[in-house]
């Protein structure tokens, strides 16, 4: 429930892998702009900075990334978060996060993906989705008790944590969060020895409708041309 949708199955190509560079390197400067450049003040910026360590990316691409959030050298680029919603074929909601830095030339180009997919409609979804914060969090001791940590951060649930995410030797989970106790929640658990792997606010889908193999894969395709634009940053879907 914690994770937005994924594409696991698709081998990254090198232009894929500079897609996944680029959403993370603007996932760095969302949060500079939003938080400040001290990843221990900044717990989305904190993650943000694992993320892409985790994902080779280079220090120069990274300090150049808070650089540019930050507006330092003269180099800040404003992004701006939009949210567009709709429905994939057989009527699998879906919400689009986008970072941009101009709405009037991203809007036209995701309607026209949902206009352009296969039954895809656009149209307001967001009642089949909680808003809530998502924290996913690793800590080195095996035998760690996450709930007994969730209740002491003040987080409202906790899951499991996909196992691929989690280093061996480690346990992971996923706290959820009212969306305005994110930070605090976060700052409470890396108190606490976990390692933080995300801080973010997440659409979380309420229930997930059955599909047949075949229409997975036709949803899944539809998604994957959403995912692909170079300003969607997440793609959230009632899609397992």
């Amino acid at each position: 429930m914690g994770a937005q949708w994924k594409q696991k199955w698709r081998e990254l190509t090198s232009n894929k892998k500079g897609q996944v560079v680029g959403k993370l390197v603007r996932e760095i400067q969302v949060a500079v702009q939003q938080g400040g450049t001290d990843p221990d003040m900044n717990a989305r910026l904190y993650a943000a900075l694992e993320k892409a360590r985790r994902n080779s990316v280079t220090r120069d691409t990274i300090e150049r990334a808070i650089k540019t959030g930050s507006g330092q050298g003269g180099e800040k680029t404003q992004l701006e978060t939009v949210i567009y919603e709709g429905f994939t074929p057989h009527k699998i909601p879906v919400m689009v996060e986008a970072l941009t830095d101009n709405r009037n030339r991203t809007g036209p180009e995701i309607r026209m993906l949902f206009k352009t997919g296969a039954l895809g409609t656009p149209g307001s979804v967001g009642f089949f989705f909680e808003h809530m914060g998502v924290v996913e969090a690793v800590h080195p001791e095996a035998s760690r008790e996450a709930e007994d940590d969730a209740i002491e951060a003040g987080a409202q649930n906790v899951e499991e944590l996909d196992p691929e995410e989690i280093p061996e030797g480690h346990i992971g989970a996923t706290f959820l969060t009212d969306t305005k106790e994110l930070a605090a929640v976060s700052k409470a658990l890396a108190a606490l020895g976990w390692k933080l792997q995300a801080s973010e606010l997440r659409y979380l889908a309420k229930t997930f409708p059955d599909l047949t193999e075949e229409q997975q894969s036709e949803v899944g395709a539809f998604l994957s041309a959403l995912d692909d634009h170079s300003d969607v940053h997440r793609v959230y879907a009632a899609f397992k």
